[in-house]
């Protein structure tokens, strides 16, 4: 059993915008083919640039906020309660479009 919380978990920078900052949640390598399980804040205005992942699938939800993800140049809005899941190699980019912060929760696997 793994258990913690989130006032207990460190802040960190995501990779691809240091303006964004997330919390590890579940790191790699405690529990088979997840890579990670985090909460994400984007600032008013932030984005999550386009990338993709070779080999991981990766799902967002929206805890709080509004956003839009694009996937292969297909336009999403994202507002609370809203799912997405991303495949490998599907180009992605997420966007905060609201007046307040974006707040995502977000794992991936890998097979």
């Amino acid at each position: 059993m793994h258990f913690t919380t989130l006032d207990g978990i460190a802040i960190t920078d995501v990779s691809h915008n240091a303006s964004i900052k997330k919390q590890l949640i579940i790191p790699n390598g405690q529990i088979p083919h997840l890579t990670n399980f985090s909460r994400a804040v984007f600032p008013l205005g932030e984005v999550a640039h386009a990338h993709n992942h070779r080999d991981m699938t990766e799902v967002f939800f929206v805890e709080s906020g509004l956003g839009e993800m694009v996937v292969n140049d297909k336009v999403i809005a994202m507002a609370p309660g809203a799912c997405i899941t991303i495949e490998p190699t599907e180009i992605h980019e997420l966007r905060n479009t609201g007046e307040t912060e974006l707040v995502v929760l977000y794992f991936g696997i890998v097979d």
